[in-house]
């Protein structure tokens, strides 16, 4: 009969917080530079631009239909063998998880800009409005309210995603409860420690998520 001890846990909760601390470093970081790509590849799949948007749609669907720990390990082991010169752990984390992010961020916009009216957009132009002016004015304020809540649901699919660069030994979350498990020989302990600590994260922000997408469903 297995007997529950988490003493031996609580002795290294120092591991614990310092593992949730790296990992909502990623998540932030990663959802920062996301954003800020995926809206150039939003843009250049509306720019009417041959090249651009199949660049930006094949970019989207490399990284949209191959698994997350493929890209990880890619990037960390094969593309320094292209490059020629070793690409730190860290860094190799953060771009792959950035790109990753980057492709869905893409779409979000992008669904948010399409499900706006023509109609409106054409309006705008008609009274002498540039297209910066009718999408800054317009379209934007509109598409964001409909982004919300599948911009929230990748966002925690994001913080969910970073347990993976613990396979290349970056020291998030995951990896600290490798390390406490190891340390202790409490598996069972340290594992449900550790989905506790993602459930205590998560929980509210998709909570939150929830609210938001029932108020813009009833347009408040």
């Amino acid at each position: 009969m297995y007997t529950w001890s988490f003493a031996p846990i609580l002795q290294a909760s120092d591991l614990f917080l310092w593992g949730a601390w790296i990992t909502i470093v990623y998540t932030v970081a990663s959802i920062a530079v996301g954003l800020v790509l995926g809206l150039l590849l939003c843009f250049a799949r509306l720019s009417g631009i041959g090249p651009l948007n199949w660049l930006a749609q094949g970019f989207q669907e490399l990284f949209r239909c191959t698994p997350l720990l493929v890209q990880l390990l890619w990037i960390y082991y094969a593309l320094p063998l292209l490059l020629g010169f070793d690409l730190a752990n860290w860094a190799a984390a953060l771009i792959t998880l950035s790109l990753y992010a980057a492709a869905f961020y893409a779409e979000v916009f992008r669904g948010g800009i399409v499900s706006i009216d023509k109609g409106q957009s054409e309006a705008g132009s008609a009274i002498g409005m540039s297209n910066w002016q009718v999408m800054r004015r317009i379209v934007l304020p509109q598409a964001i309210r409909r982004m919300m809540p599948a911009f929230i649901n990748q966002s925690v699919t994001q913080f969910k995603n970073t347990s993976l660069i613990s396979v290349i030994s970056v020291a998030e979350l995951t990896y600290m409860a490798s390390i406490v498990n190891g340390q202790t020989y409490r598996p069972l302990e340290s594992y449900t420690v550790l989905a506790v600590l993602y459930f205590a994260i998560l929980f509210p922000i998709t909570k939150f998520a929830d609210i938001v997408e029932s108020r813009t469903r009833n347009g408040h």
